[in-house]
């Protein structure tokens, strides 16, 4: 957007184009950190809780149902079941046949036996990775990077922080759209990138390189317009606009955060089996 533009944008509306978007659903206008303590709670409280059915209770209630509200379940299925699937495959495996206190035997593969008490400890812990992962993911679809950044600043905390911040959450997509554009053009000078496991593999050294020089270039690039920028200056910065965040929200924010350190002190305490 030309600088003619963005001034229009700013005497005509208020705010730039790229400022103050409303979402889609409910669920996506709530405020980042809303979302953020609804992943991070849920996250904490699968593991707290222990079992089966705790973990399954709260991907219903704090993942999918959400996803449901917010239109982006079938997204959400296929990114936490990607992200989580190495995880769940060494699980899997780990505990279904090295369970050390397995005597249930299920089926046996030469000298290694798979038992029933691995098998069901296995499940356990892949229902908390998945609301774990779900949860994780839920938030990365329903938020956008600049609103999050713009709401840690709004509430003080500093400008490097919620850098760090912004550039973790983005730096997974970004990594993949490079490799994308990377292996584009390395098909187009004749790369082999597809037929059989052997030129898969053999066609991702040429593009492991370039992803890995492009993203450091990127970093390169990004301080030199943040230093340009006076990102480095003190004090705080005047934002132009801000997520809304109403007291209810706040509410939840605070009854979930009191809600999971009550959760984690009865597990300590053996309360919870």
């Amino acid at each position: 957007m030309a600088r003619s533009d963005r001034l229009s944008a700013v005497a005509g509306h208020g705010l730039p184009d790229f400022l103050g978007r409303t979402g889609p659903t409910a669920y996506h206008r709530l405020n980042p950190l809303t979302k953020a303590t609804i992943a991070t709670t849920s996250a904490v409280a699968a593991v707290a809780v222990g079992g089966l059915i705790g973990p399954a209770v709260l991907l219903a209630l704090a993942v999918i149902a959400p996803a449901l509200a917010a239109g982006v379940l079938r997204d959400l299925v296929r990114t936490s079941v990607l992200l989580a699937l190495p995880i769940a495959i060494s699980v899997l495996v780990v505990n279904l046949f090295f369970y050390p206190e397995g005597q249930t035997e299920l089926f046996r593969i030469g000298p290694v036996v798979a038992t029933a008490e691995g098998l069901r400890f296995a499940v356990e812990i892949l229902a908390r990775i998945m609301a774990i992962s779900g949860a994780v993911t839920l938030f990365y679809l329903t938020t956008r990077p600049s609103d999050l950044v713009i709401d840690l600043e709004r509430r003080g905390i500093s400008s490097r922080v919620a850098f760090v911040a912004n550039a973790s959450v983005q730096t997974v997509p970004a990594m993949v759209e490079r490799a994308g554009q990377i292996t584009d053009a390395q098909r187009a000078r004749g790369l082999d990138t597809e037929g059989s496991v052997w030129r898969r593999l053999r066609g991702i050294v040429p593009i492991v390189g370039p992803v890995i020089l492009g993203s450091i270039a990127e970093v390169e690039e990004r301080t030199m317009a943040l230093e340009a920028r006076g990102f480095t200056r003190p004090g705080r910065r005047t934002l132009l606009w801000a997520p809304a965040d109403r007291p209810a929200e706040a509410f939840v924010r605070w009854a979930l955060l009191v809600g999971v350190v009550a959760l984690i002190v009865v597990r300590l305490a053996g309360i919870l089996p």
